[in-house]
């Protein structure tokens, strides 16, 4: 891979699975640290994804204890299992990638993950976001910040403001891809990581490497 940063660690948020761009940034650096001391913040992708079906865009969100407007860190932010929201998250993404090329390939993998009794958002995002890594064979390591840094200095790259879901879709370059409902309502850019991996498979590594 070209242009990968070995002396320069990147800080990021957790996130929900993760975006395409979110995954454009990961691959250009081998040492990741997610901060898991930061207050948690609402109208993010920390508990939100978004995938695409034939009418459109659709936003599904984790539930969370206290709501979305709680103040607490990150780390110790809870799911609100009291609702069946792992089980809509699964119909959804089987109702917009269920005729996706490789949604078979991947099903099972991902679908194991929801059916595991998650009780913090952090434990659930990180069981994903290792998941998805392992399908598209990154190279780098990931750990968690032992501290909160409101700035860090030289030998890091602080991303952890970039990514927000009013702008989420104004990107630099896009991913361009054949995906399942394109003809009706045209090419949807950074989407969740899961639109390109269903639509792209194998290949899907090679699209976040060619268009950084």
């Amino acid at each position: 891979m070209n242009n990968i940063q070995d002396n320069i660690t990147l800080i990021i948020v957790n996130q929900y699975i993760g975006n395409i761009n979110w995954y454009k940034t990961l691959f250009n650096f081998t040492h990741v640290k997610i901060d898991q001391y930061e207050s948690y913040q609402k109208m993010s992708f920390r508990n939100r994804m978004v995938i695409v079906g034939s009418n459109g865009l659709i936003n599904l969100s984790v539930p969370l204890e206290n709501g979305r407007g709680q103040k607490g860190l990150i780390k110790d932010v809870k799911i609100a299992n009291t609702s069946n929201w792992a089980d809509q998250h699964m119909r959804s993404i089987l109702a917009c990638y269920g005729k996706s090329p490789f949604f078979e390939f991947y099903r099972d993998g991902l679908f194991s993950i929801y059916q595991q009794p998650f009780v913090f958002l952090q434990d659930l995002n990180m069981a994903l976001i290792t998941w998805v890594n392992r399908q598209l064979k990154y190279p780098g390591n990931i750990s968690f910040t032992d501290k909160y840094q409101i700035d860090y200095g030289n030998g890091f790259l602080d991303n952890r403001h970039q990514i927000k879901p009013s702008q989420f879709q104004i990107v630099e370059k896009e991913t361009k891809y054949v995906q399942v409902f394109e003809d009706r309502i045209g090419f949807q850019n950074n989407l969740c990581i899961l639109d390109l991996l269903f639509c792209c498979g194998p290949n899907a590594k090679s699209f976040l490497i060619n268009s950084k």
